[in-house]
């Protein structure tokens, strides 16, 4: 496939005073790759959780995956690498040439989701997958993508979303304490609030914690 690198609605529609503006992950491109490998809050099992996505994505070769803030593209290349063909999403430009570098056959819209979905990958997927990108929402919000989501999914489809995570309140505050010097509070997933959430948008949801401060969700409809 030839590569497509689209630009559309990034900032369509957007909030203002955005406390995530595009511009500060365009300067943090360069240098991301190093950033997650520190082994250090927020990062800490980066390489686990990237690794549980793909066992719990169980593709095979052909199927069509969606990444969800694709970033440099540290997740979708894993996939591409195993033959499926790969859609990605970010709202960083800057972000999205260094996942053009790695997977030169990958279609990439610059988008960012929040905004309205982009025609370009109105069509249906056999796996939607994202990993450290929906800590950015609060949970309403996370809810509200998720749903947007559902009739792109392909019968026997799964979205699986791999995030900063706790089971619940006690564990972030252990963490939060452990890691006073590197945290910042952010909308951080707790599973025990969000299952239920996720349950009632009709998904089956599992939930698996892969690090301290790191878990999947795992939803299918």
């Amino acid at each position: 496939m030839q590569n497509k690198m689209l630009y559309n609605n990034a900032g369509k529609n957007m909030p203002t005073n955005d406390s995530f503006p595009c511009s500060e992950f365009d300067d943090w491109a360069e240098t991301y790759d190093l950033s997650v490998l520190n082994d250090q809050f927020p990062f800490i099992g980066y390489k686990t959780l990237l690794d549980t996505i793909v066992s719990l994505a169980d593709v095979k070769p052909s199927d069509r995956v969606l990444d969800l803030g694709t970033g440099t593209g540290n997740l979708a290349v894993r996939f591409a690498s195993m033959g499926c063909g790969v859609w990605g999403t970010d709202f960083s430009a800057s972000m999205l040439e260094k996942a053009r570098q790695k997977i030169p056959s990958a279609h990439f819209v610059l988008n960012d989701l929040r905004s309205d979905w982009p025609p370009e990958l109105n069509h249906p997927f056999d796996r939607i997958i994202s990993a450290y990108v929906f800590h950015h929402f609060e949970l309403e919000q996370k809810m509200h993508i998720l749903s947007n989501l559902i009739h792109l999914i392909e019968p026997n489809g799964r979205i699986i979303i791999g995030d900063i995570s706790f089971q619940d309140t006690r564990n972030l505050e252990t963490m939060k304490i452990r890691e006073e010097g590197n945290w910042e509070d952010e909308f951080y997933w707790l599973a025990d609030e969000a299952a239920p959430t996720l349950e009632n948008l009709g998904f089956k949801v599992e939930y698996a914690q892969v690090s301290s401060c790191a878990g999947v969700y795992l939803l299918k409809l």
